[in-house]
């Protein structure tokens, strides 16, 4: 299994919004993406609650069952779509993608 995390930092102001209006569009349309994307095994997205100084505001986590799923994740039409609106409305992101046996 691979499991793929992403965390998002949000500008204070981007595309007509603020920066919390863009976290819940973001966990919103990443949230749609499973009913495009059938390589998607499991997605979880939702926003920071703590709101410590070291928190993103959107926490991302997805799983695949192989490298080449997450890849074609990568390219989907659908979820390039989230990635421009990403690069319009965040100022920071973390990746992190590693396999697991369970």
């Amino acid at each position: 299994m691979i499991t793929h995390l992403v965390f998002f930092k949000m500008q204070p102001e981007a595309d007509g919004h603020t920066g919390a209006e863009n976290a819940r569009i973001l966990v919103e349309k990443l949230k749609d993406l499973p009913a495009s994307i059938p390589e998607l095994v499991k997605l979880e997205a939702g926003l920071d609650f703590s709101r410590s100084p070291a928190s993103y505001e959107v926490g991302l986590m997805t799983q695949f069952k192989s490298r080449d799923d997450l890849e074609a994740y990568r390219v989907h039409p659908e979820h390039r779509k989230v990635i421009e609106f990403v690069q319009k409305t965040t100022s920071d992101r973390a990746v992190v993608d590693f396999e697991s046996q369970g």
